[in-house]
C-alpha cells in the first residue's frame, strides 16, 4: 500500500486526538459526580444550590490538564435533551409588532389593520416573508397609496422620506426586522446566561426570524417561558456609590461575621471545610473605606478587622461598587436576597449584576455588583423614549454610541443627567446592567453619546441594546419540547442497550460469515466507533438518542465497505491469483463501488443535516461523521491489518464451512421477470394512492401544528377512555395513542395553539392534567411535551418537500456524472420514487393498526431521506457492477439482458450480507431503542427491505429497457444487439 507510513501516522494522530477529547468527557463526569456527592445529605437528597456552589467554586479553576472546569465542560461530549432531559424552544420575533411601532399613529388606519390581518392569515399558505406579505396586502387594501405614507414618520427620519419608493420602504422594513432579530438574539443570550444553564445552545436560525434555544437539565418549563417570552425591558437608573452606603456595608460585614461564627460552631474542624466554600481573600480599598466610615466600631479595631475580613472574603472592591468572584455569585446572591440583609440598605436600593464579568487573573472572573436606585421599584426612565441609537466614532476615532430620544425622553433625560453630573447612570435591560457611563454634564436635547474603552463590537452591541427599547418586538414561542429527566435516563439506557446489542450482532455476524477475516473487519469496526466518538467530542457535537441510532446504523452500513472488499478478494482468489495479489487487486477493484455508494449516502446525509432539526439533525450528524470514519477504517485500517497478517506469512479463507458456497454460481433470472415485478409494484402503489385519497395520513404536529404530551400512568390505561375524557374537557377532537407501553400515552391536540399569551402553555397543560385526573385511581404525570405553531409547521412542511426533492436531484446528477448514461439516472430516481410511494402507502394503510406511531412528521422525513441514501447505496453498487460487466471483454457478444442479469447475480452476496447486517441492527433498534424512535426505525427498516427490492427489480430492469431503446436508435449498438448470445439463455 502506497504511503503506508503516512496512513499509520494519520491513524495515530486521530487516535491521540480522540483519546484527548474523550478524556474531557470522563473528567467532566467525575467532577459532576463529586458535586452531587458533596450536595447529598444523609437522607440521600441532593441540595441543588449546594451542588451549584461546588461547581461555581471550580468553574474558573484549573482542574484538568491546565483547563478550568468551564473549559472541561465545554469540551465534553454533550448529551442531547432526549438523553438528559431539558427544554428545546424556538422563538420567533413578532414582525407585526415591529410594523406597528414603525408606523406610529398611522397604524390605526383601516388599510393598515386589514393588511396586517391578511399577512398574518396568509402565514400558513405562503412561504414569503411577513414584510412582503404585508406589502402585497396593503397594496390591495389601498391601491393608490404608497408605503412611504405609512412609515415616513419622524422616528424613521434619515432612513426613508415621503418620496421613497415602495421597494425602498420594504428594504428598510426588512432591515429593521433583521435588526430586531439581532437584538432579540442578544437579549435571549443574556437571559439564558442569567438563567444559569450549563452548556446552553443558542442559535439564530439562518434565513429566518427565529432563535433556537436548547437548555439541558431544565426542570421548570414555566420559568423558561416567562424568561424568554415578551419584549425586553430597557431602563435608565441612578447608581449609589459605595461611600454613600458605609452603614449598610458595615452591617453586612457584621452579619457575615456572625454567620461565619455560626458555621464555625457547627463545623469546629476547619480542615473539613469543603473547597466549594473557599474563596480568595481580598484586602485593600474596601477595608480603607470601611475604616473611614465606621462610627459604631471606630474604637474597636478588632471588630472592624473581623467585619472587613468577612466582607472581603466574599466581595471585591471595584470602581462602581463591589464585585464578586464568579464562583461565589450563587452564594452572594442568596445572601443579598435575605430580608435581614435587605433591611441594612436604603429601601429604594436594588442589587443588580453586570451583564459580563471582568478578568482578574488566575483564570478568575469578577462579576460587578451595582447598587441601583429605584423609587417604588421604578427606574428614572424606561427605554420606550429611545428614537434611534447608532454605532459611531468620536473626534479621536474611538468607537462610541449615539442615541436620540423623543420629546418626553429629552425632558426626563435632562433632569436625570442634571442631578447625576459626575456620577454613573446605569443602562439596564432585563435587570442586567449593560454599562454605567459617568455623566459629564447636563444633556438638554436628548441627543447623547456614550464613550469609553469600547471595542467596535461592543458599541454595536450596545446600540442594538438601546434600540431594543425603541420598538415593541416581543418573541413568541413557536416550537417547544420538554423532556423530563426520568424519560432522559430511560432514553440513555435504551440507547446504550440498543447500541451494545446491535454492535454485538454485527460483530458476531461478520465472524460467522467471514471466519478470521471477520475478526479483522470487527477490529476495524470498533476502531471506527472509537474514532467517531472522538471526532464528535472534538467538534463539540451533541449526542442524542437519534444520534445513537445514527451511530448504530452507520456501523451496520460500514459493513458494506468491508463486504465489498472481501467479496472482491474472494473473486480474485477464485480466479487463481496468489493470496497477496488477490488482496491487492480486491481492494483496487472494489474502491470505485465503495466511493460511489458512500458518496450518494453522504449527499443524503448532508441534506438531512442542512434541513433537519431535533431528532433528524442528531441522526444526520452521526450518520455523516460515521460514513467518513467508516470509509477511512474500511479502506485503510482493514488493509493495514490484512497486510500485517500477510507480513507474518499467514493466509486465510474469507468464509466458514457453512457459508463457503452461499451465493455461489447464482442463476436467478431477474431481467426476464421484470414486467411481473413492474405489475406487483404498480398494484401496491395503486392501493397506496387509494389509501392516500380515502384514508389520508396521520400528520404529526411538525406538519399540522399543535401540542403533544407524553403522559405516564402508574398502571395500564385505556386509550379510548382517555380520549373521551380529553374530548369532553378540551371541547375538541383529541388524538390519544398508546406510546411505548400500556401505561403510557401520547396526547396530540390543537388546543390553544393559536394563542401567544405567556400563560397559554400553562393553561393548556392544566387542561390536559384536568382530563387525565378523570381516570380515577390511576395517577399520572407528563414526562415530555412538544408544541409546534402554525408558522413553524408550514415552514417544516416546505423544508421537508425541498429536502426530498433536493435528495432526488442530487443523486440523479451524481449518477449521471459517474455513469455517463441518462438511463442509469432515470432508473435510480424512478426506483427511489417507487420506494417513497410504497412506504407512504404502508404508513397510510396501517396507521392506527400497529402499536407504534405511523405519523408523517419530521422524523419520518429523516427516515425517508436515510432510506433514499441506503437504496441509492445499494443501487450504485449494482450499477457499478453492471458498468464493469458491460466494459468487460468477456461480455462481448452477449445480449444486454444477459450481461445485466449476470451482473445482478454477481452482487447478490454483497446485497444479502449488507442487507442482513443492517436489518439485524434496525430490528434491535426497534426492540430496544425506545418508543421515541420506534416509528423512525420502522420506516428505515421498511426502507431497507423495499430499497433492496427496488435496486434489483426496478432500477436495474429500467436500465435494461432504456438501454435497449437507445440501441434501437443507434445502428451500431443495434448491430451489437443482434450478435450471437452467450450460452446462458435469458428471455428479454
Amino acid at each position: 500500500m502506497a504511503n503506508k507510513n503516512g496512513i499509520i501516522g494519520l491513524t495515530i494522530v486521530i487516535a491521540l486526538i480522540s483519546v484527548y477529547y474523550l478524556s474531557f468527557t470522563f473528567a467532566s463526569r467525575s467532577f459532576k459526580s463529586k458535586a452531587i456527592a458533596y450536595a447529598t445529605d444523609a437522607k440521600g437528597e441532593v441540595d441543588i444550590a449546594k451542588k451549584q456552589r461546588y461547581i461555581d467554586s471550580l468553574w474558573r479553576e484549573e482542574v484538568y490538564l491546565g483547563h478550568t472546569l468551564q473549559e472541561v465542560t465545554e469540551r465534553e461530549l454533550n448529551l442531547g435533551l432526549d438523553l438528559q432531559g431539558g427544554m428545546h424552544v424556538v422563538l420567533e420575533v413578532a414582525p407585526a409588532d415591529i410594523l406597528k411601532g414603525m408606523a406610529g399613529g398611522n397604524a390605526r388606519s383601516s388599510a393598515f389593520q386589514t393588511a396586517l390581518k391578511k399577512a398574518a392569515e396568509d402565514k400558513a399558505a405562503s412561504n414569503s416573508t411577513f414584510i412582503n406579505r404585508f406589502a402585497a396586502a396593503y397594496k390591495e387594501a389601498a391601491p393608490n397609496t404608497s408605503l412611504a405614507s405609512l412609515f415616513a414618520t419622524s422616528a424613521n427620519r434619515g432612513k426613508i422620506s415621503s418620496n421613497s419608493s415602495d421597494s425602498d420602504v420594504i428594504k428598510m422594513l426588512n432591515t429593521e426586522v433583521n435588526g430586531s432579530i439581532d437584538r432579540a438574539f442578544q437579549i435571549t443570550s443574556a437571559r439564558i446566561d442569567k438563567f444559569g444553564v450549563t452548556n446552553p445552545n443558542i442559535q439564530r436560525l439562518p434565513g429566518q426570524n427565529r432563535i433556537l434555544v436548547e437548555l439541558p437539565g431544565v426542570d421548570n418549563p414555566e420559568r423558561v417561558r416567562r424568561l424568554l417570552s415578551g419584549a425586553a425591558k430597557l431602563e435608565f437608573a441612578e447608581v449609589y456609590l459605595t461611600n454613600e452606603l458605609g452603614a449598610g456595608l458595615e452591617g453586612l460585614g457584621r452579619y457575615l461575621t456572625q454567620q461565619a461564627e455560626i458555621e464555625k460552631a457547627k463545623k469546629p474542624a476547619a480542615a473539613t471545610t469543603a473547597k466549594a466554600d473557599t474563596t480568595k481573600k481580598t484586602t485593600g480599598g474596601l477595608a480603607e473605606q470601611l475604616a473611614q466610615k465606621s462610627d459604631s466600631t471606630a474604637n474597636d479595631s478588632a471588630a472592624v478587622a473581623a467585619q472587613t475580613a468577612a466582607l472581603t472574603s466574599l466581595f471585591v472592591p471595584m470602581p462602581q461598587g463591589l464585585g464578586v468572584y464568579l464562583k461565589d455569585t450563587a452564594r452572594a446572591g442568596e445572601i443579598l436576597r435575605r430580608p435581614e440583609v435587605r433591611s441594612l440598605f436604603p429601601a429604594d436600593l436594588v442589587f443588580m449584576w453586570d451583564r459580563k464579568g471582568t478578568a482578574a487573573g488566575d483564570n478568575q472572573l469578577i462579576l460587578p455588583l451595582y447598587f441601583i436606585k429605584k423609587q417604588n421599584g421604578e427606574a428614572a426612565m424606561e427605554g420606550d423614549v429611545i428614537v434611534d441609537a447608532t454605532h459611531d466614532y468620536d473626534e479621536s476615532g474611538r468607537p462610541e454610541v449615539t442615541m436620540r430620544m423623543n420629546g418626553e425622553g429629552a425632558r426626563k433625560w435632562r433632569s436625570l443627567t442634571a442631578r447625576s453630573i459626575g456620577r454613573p447612570v446605569a443602562i439596564i435591560i432585563d435587570n442586567l446592567v449593560y454599562t454605567a457611563p459617568t455623566v459629564q454634564g447636563e444633556i438638554p436635547n436628548g441627543n447623547s453619546s456614550i464613550t469609553g474603552s469600547f471595542t467596535v463590537e461592543e458599541t454595536k452591541d450596545m446600540s442594538n441594546v438601546l434600540k431594543a427599547g425603541k420598538l415593541p418586538a416581543p418573541t413568541h414561542i413557536v416550537e417547544e419540547a420538554v423532556v423530563g429527566s426520568s424519560l432522559g435516563a430511560e432514553a440513555i439506557n435504551d440507547g446504550l442497550l440498543s447500541s451494545a446489542v446491535g454492535l454485538l450482532i454485527v460483530l458476531v455476524f461478520m465472524v460467522a460469515y467471514y471466519s478470521k477475516a471477520g475478526w479483522i473487519a470487527d477490529i476495524a469496526l470498533l476502531i471506527n466507533l472509537f474514532f467517531l466518538m472522538g471526532i464528535m467530542a472534538s467538534l463539540g457535537a451533541v449526542l442524542t438518542l437519534s444520534g445513537i441510532a445514527g451511530i448504530v446504523l452507520s456501523i451496520g452500513m460500514a459493513v458494506d465497505a468491508n463486504v465489498l472488499i472481501y467479496e472482491g478478494i474472494k473473486a480474485e482468489i477464485e480466479e487463481g491469483k496468489p493470496f497477496v495479489q488477490a488482496v491487492r487487486d480486491g481492494f483496487k477493484h472494489s474502491l470505485s463501488a465503495i466511493i460511489d455508494s458512500n458518496v450518494t449516502t453522504l449527499l443524503t446525509g448532508i441534506i438531512l443535516y442542512t434541513f433537519g432539526t431535533g431528532l433528524v439533525l442528531g441522526f444526520a450528524t452521526t450518520l455523516v461523521l460515521g460514513l467518513l470514519t467508516s470509509l477511512f477504517t474500511a479502506i485503510f485500517i482493514t488493509r493495514l491489518l490484512l497486510e500485517y497478517q500477510i507480513k507474518k506469512g499467514k493466509t486465510f479463507n474469507f468464509y466458514t464451512g457453512l457459508t463457503k458456497n452461499w451465493f455461489k454460481d447464482n442463476d436467478f433470472d431477474f431481467v426476464s421477470q421484470r414486467r411481473r415485478f413492474y405489475i406487483i409494484s404498480s398494484v401496491i402503489i395503486a392501493i397506496g394512492i387509494g389509501s392516500f385519497i380515502f384514508k389520508g395520513f396521520g400528520l404529526g404536529i411538525d406538519f399540522k401544528g399543535g401540542r403533544s404530551y407524553v403522559v405516564r400512568f402508574e398502571s395500564k390505561v385505556d386509550a379510548d377512555d382517555l380520549r373521551d375524557k380529553m374530548d369532553e374537557t378540551l371541547g375538541s377532537a383529541t388524538e390519544v395513542k398508546t406510546f411505548g407501553g400500556q401505561d403510557q400515552v401520547k396526547i396530540t391536540t390543537a388546543y390553544l395553539i393559536e394563542e401567544t399569551t405567556p400563560d397559554a402553555d400553562q393553561r393548556a397543560e392544566a387542561k390536559i392534567m384536568e382530563a387525565v385526573k378523570k381516570i380515577n385511581g390511576n395517577p399520572a404525570k407528563i414526562v415530555s411535551s412538544n408544541k409546534v405553531g402554525p408558522t413553524m409547521a408550514n415552514d417544516t412542511l416546505w423544508s421537508a418537500i425541498y429536502a426530498v426533492l433536493l435528495a432526488l436531484a442530487a443523486n440523479f446528477i451524481y449518477i449521471l456524472i459517474r455513469f455517463k448514461r441518462v438511463a442509469f439516472s432515470y432508473g435510480a430516481v424512478v426506483s427511489l420514487a417507487h420506494d417513497v410511494v410504497i412506504i407512504l402507502a404502508v404508513f397510510s394503510l396501517f396507521n392506527g393498526w400497529l402499536p407504534w406511531s405511523l405519523d408523517i412528521d419530521q422524523a419520518f422525513i429523516g427516515a425517508i431521506l436515510t432510506m433514499i441514501g441506503y437504496s441509492m447505496n445499494d443501487t450504485v453498487v449494482i450499477y457499478d457492477r453492471i458498468r464493469d460487466y458491460l466494459a468487460d471483454d468477456k461480455s462481448r457478444g452477449q445480449s444486454l439482458p444477459t450481461v445485466i442479469n449476470n451482473a445482478l447475480n454477481s452482487t447478490l452476496s454483497r446485497t444479502a450480507v449488507t442487507g442482513i447486517s443492517v436489518i439485524l441492527v434496525l430490528i434491535v433498534l426497534m426492540i430496544f431503542g425506545g418508543a421515541v424512535i420506534r416509528g423512525f426505525t420502522f420506516c428505515m427498516l421498511l426502507g431497507v427491505i423495499v430499497g433492496t427490492y427496488s435496486s434489483l427489480f426496478v432500477a436495474a430492469p429500467i436500465v435494461v429497457d432504456l438501454l435497449q431503446r437507445d440501441q434501437k436508435k443507434e445502428p451500431a449498438l443495434a448491430a451489437a444487439e443482434t450478435a450471437p448470445t452467450a450460452t446462458k439463455k435469458v428471455k428479454a
